[in-house]
């Protein structure tokens, strides 16, 4: 198996990892963001125990991710890591904040509204942050040698801060569609009572960012406009998930909008990928120009193909052993 094969596997078990942290890690940071909003105490307290057997478990992805990605392509740690350190600080930051926050809270009486606060804002710091690291990621780094040349504050620009107001959305439009789906009586029917505002701004970033996209540099333009058939499939999937979203909710579905939502960002990070494809440092060094030795990436990879088996099985168990609706005075704690 030559070093192109463990490359390309290497790259979409990496973007497999990164989508399924986005995924699974997205919701319960979304319930965070959606926690300043909850109608009182009782409904925060059904809120986080919708998550709480399974929102570690979810983090998992992220550190699966991080770790092949060092080992299979060192080179994007040695840039992305100095180009991003404030924006991957802030992001790791929020984490430890809301994850206190998660077992604090539950045994905090006068101080409740404070670790409350440090749920809503670790969960919105670590939000904004993520997003913002991916409008980064699609404008590209300034290097040289591969080194990077740029300034520590190059990461924050108005394109990624668009992208950081975008996944709050989307991440609290993630949380809405979950505390819907998860709840019942008044606290579900204020949470279906969000999703559409919430997706309404998600589409408004949505498009904003479409439209952006292309013009940040001539590859992306021509990526977008020179295979017309093909890319434009994946917005146009991600718009229909969004009608079935609203669809759902009209019909007062539980389940599908939470699944729509999911789809909605599976085809929006895939055509943000496809935009910067094969470039694993835009814009200058693709997969394999970033790849380590292939005896290093083989080596590696035996090893995470029996892991990832095991993380999707006790993720579904979790899941399957929690399933159903969270309803006031139960709950994991």
């Amino acid at each position: 198996m030559g070093n192109l094969d463990l490359s390309l596997i290497w790259a979409a078990i990496i973007a497999f990892g990164v989508i399924m942290y986005v995924l699974m890690d997205g919701f319960d940071l979304g319930v965070g963001l959606l926690f300043p909003f909850a109608p009182d105490e009782e409904a925060r307290d059904v809120m986080m125990n919708s998550v709480a057997p399974i929102w570690d478990g979810n983090e998992t992805w992220l550190v699966l991710g991080g770790a092949g990605l060092i080992g299979a392509f060192p080179l994007v740690y040695t840039i992305l890591l100095p180009a991003l350190y404030l924006g991957v600080f802030l992001m790791l930051a929020g984490l430890i904040f809301r994850g206190i926050a998660f077992e604090f809270r539950f045994k905090a009486r006068s101080a409740k509204k404070w670790w409350n606060i440090a749920f809503a804002g670790g969960s919105a710091v670590a939000t904004f942050a993520q997003g913002a690291v991916v409008g980064a990621y699609i404008q590209g780094f300034e290097t040289q040698d591969r080194v990077y040349t740029g300034g520590a504050f190059d990461w924050l620009t108005p394109f990624s801060v668009l992208t950081g107001l975008g996944m709050l959305a989307g991440f609290a439009l993630l949380g809405a569609t979950w505390v819907a789906m998860k709840t019942e009586g008044y606290i579900q029917r204020w949470a279906r009572g969000l999703v559409v505002k919430l997706l309404l701004a998600v589409l408004a970033v949505f498009v904003v960012v479409s439209l952006w996209t292309p013009f940040i540099n001539a590859s992306v333009r021509e990526r977008w406009f020179d295979h017309l058939e093909i890319i434009w499939l994946l917005p146009a999937l991600a718009l229909g998930c969004a009608a079935l979203i609203g669809w759902g909710v009209k019909r007062e579905r539980d389940i599908l909008p939470f699944l729509a939502t999911m789809g909605l960002f599976i085809f929006t990070y895939l055509g943000l990928l496809v935009s910067r494809w094969p470039y694993v440092v835009p814009p200058d060094y693709t997969l394999w120009d970033a790849a380590s030795a292939p005896e290093s990436q083989l080596f590696l990879l035996v090893g995470v193909l029996f892991v990832i088996p095991i993380v999707l099985g006790y993720t579904a168990w979790s899941y399957w052993v929690f399933r159903g609706k969270v309803r006031l005075g139960e709950g994991y704690h």
